[in-house]
């Protein structure tokens, strides 16, 4: 079998874990989608993902959990069974031996950290709320590379956005309407760097004449609810942009969020804009 083959099989298997990782392993399933047996295939998997799938399926749900803590209401029980772990007894040993704390205090160190914050925010008598907009982005779809790593390595992420654009270029899907994308999967706070999660996206104006080779993939965007905020500036500040955002995220927005990855879209991308000009649109998904 060809690493062509094998590289196609393996995108689909990811494609699946990724939205079915809070499931019991369904090695049946597995194996219809990969045309291998397990054991093959988690070789194959574990070659270029350095982790055993069911590793990977294990690390998604604990990292899930610890975004449930953070930002939700759920009662803790609720969220290991909401994560795949079918006792409370052992999502807590499991989240413990991941992240050195047990759910209830993980979760009491987050409330305590954002009442601090929001404390603060208060006494400033002078403080703007953070401006926002609640807009709906209708289907879609992008074609993406997934960067993996950390978000703060500009000149890496950097270097994953020109391969894709000489990709699209390639296949002759940008023109002067092309609009450039990334989805954030990951929490930088919860995940560790080499894990983080940044696809790299042009929209497509219409459905692909072409199945993309190598790690490019398509994906649909299903119509979502946002908070839309705005950000001005060199895109390596960011970060400090949306600490902000989701500390005061009770006081200035006080709306629940959905459990999907954040969208930012670049209307002012272009190697000549200056840094400080540079406009980065947030989507921050609600219900």
């Amino acid at each position: 079998m060809n690493n062509t083959t094998q590289l196609e099989r393996y995108k689909k298997l990811l494609s699946y874990l990724d939205v079915h990782f809070k499931e019991d392993v369904n090695i049946e399933k597995i194996e219809d989608i990969s045309h291998y047996s397990y054991r093959n295939i988690n070789r194959i998997f574990q070659a270029i993902h350095q982790e055993t799938i069911g590793k990977y399926v294990k690390r998604l749900r604990l990292e899930k959990a610890a975004q449930y803590l953070r930002y939700s209401q759920l009662e803790i029980t609720d969220i290991g069974f909401e994560v795949g772990f079918e006792d409370r007894a052992a999502f807590s040993k499991a989240f413990k031996k991941k992240y050195g704390l047990s759910p209830s205090l993980y979760r009491a160190d987050s409330e305590s950290l954002r009442e601090t914050f929001e404390h603060k925010a208060l006494q400033d008598v002078n403080r703007q709320k953070i401006p926002f907009e609640l807009t709906v982005l209708p289907d879609f779809e992008y074609l993406f590379i997934e960067y993996r790593g950390d978000y703060e390595d500009i000149e890496a992420i950097e270097e994953v956005g020109n391969q894709l654009y000489a990709y699209a270029l390639k296949n002759n899907i940008l023109n002067d309407r092309s609009i450039f994308m990334t989805e954030i999967v990951d929490d930088s706070g919860i995940s560790e760097n080499i894990h983080l999660r940044y696809n790299l996206a042009f929209l497509l104006e219409s459905p692909a004449t072409f199945v993309p080779d190598g790690h490019y993939r398509i994906k649909k965007h299903t119509h979502q609810k946002y908070a839309k905020f705005m950000y001005r500036g060199a895109h390596q500040d960011v970060v400090a942009f949306y600490e902000q955002i989701y500390a005061l995220w009770m006081l200035d927005v006080g709306l629940e969020m959905q459990d999907l990855p954040t969208l930012e879209f670049y209307p002012s991308y272009d190697e000549r804009t200056p840094p400080e000009e540079l406009i980065t649109e947030i989507y921050i998904p609600v219900m």
